[in-house]
């Protein structure tokens, strides 16, 4: 049975125009951007079978694209439509970051960072540059690690800074295991980096860390 032949409350589009698209499972909703199965299986039959296979829809977007072609019902015309898809989603948290105010705090960056650093592998730290205003000059990854550490230059940090003329900045990094929590490495260099940008009078916001699918941020938990 194709999912046309579903009855329509049951069909993946239907429930999404009613229902809204938080109603729909991760295969439901890769079901819609595929379009379509393979011969004897429908198109949320094997958006499932996929999810199964790679272990969640996290891996399978993160596949290269030799290994997602070489997946039953996949090429490289599904994989173009998958990371444009990603990225428009990237684009649309960077243009809510950009209207006036929007970096009033913590709240206004977290789906925005967990968007950017979800497809990394291993360890990057950035910035949230901003105006006096508090709204984005500029988001930079300014440098890149193992699955499990980073090196942090505070020098390197500060010259950003100045380069730019941001006001204050919102530290950022991931940790790839998924686990946001922060460790005791993280919160001495925040002092650290705290304490350098305040002798060029620039505030450090925040420091925001991002797991899989939560984030923790320094300015919640009182230290900064």
């Amino acid at each position: 049975m194709t999912i046309k032949e579903w009855p329509a409350p049951e069909r993946p589009r239907e429930r999404l125009l009613t229902l809204g698209p938080s109603a729909l499972t991760d295969a439901e909703l890769l079901a819609l951007l595929l379009r379509h199965g393979t011969p004897g299986r429908d198109a949320v039959s094997l958006a499932r079978d996929l999810l199964a296979a790679t272990r969640g829809l996290r891996r399978l977007i993160e596949l290269p694209l030799n290994a997602f072609t070489e997946l039953p019902g996949l090429g490289a015309a599904r994989y173009a439509e998958l990371q444009a898809a990603l990225e428009l989603s990237r684009r649309y948290l960077r243009e809510g970051l950009e209207r006036p105010g929007a970096i009033g705090g913590p709240e206004g960056a977290k789906d925005y960072l967990l968007a950017q650093f979800k497809p990394l592998q291993r360890e990057v730290f950035g910035c949230l540059f901003l105006d006096t205003r508090h709204q984005l000059i500029a988001f930079e990854i300014l440098f890149y690690g193992t699955l499990d550490a980073t090196t942090v230059h505070p020098r390197e940090v500060v010259k950003r800074v100045l380069e730019l003329n941001a006001a204050a900045v919102i530290l950022a990094h991931n940790h790839p295991s998924g686990v946001a929590e922060p460790s005791h490495a993280d919160q001495a260099l925040t002092r650290r980096l705290s304490e350098a940008l305040a002798l060029i009078d620039v505030r450090v916001l925040d420091h925001i860390v991002a797991g899989d699918r939560a984030t923790v941020s320094f300015a919640d938990r009182g230290w900064l």
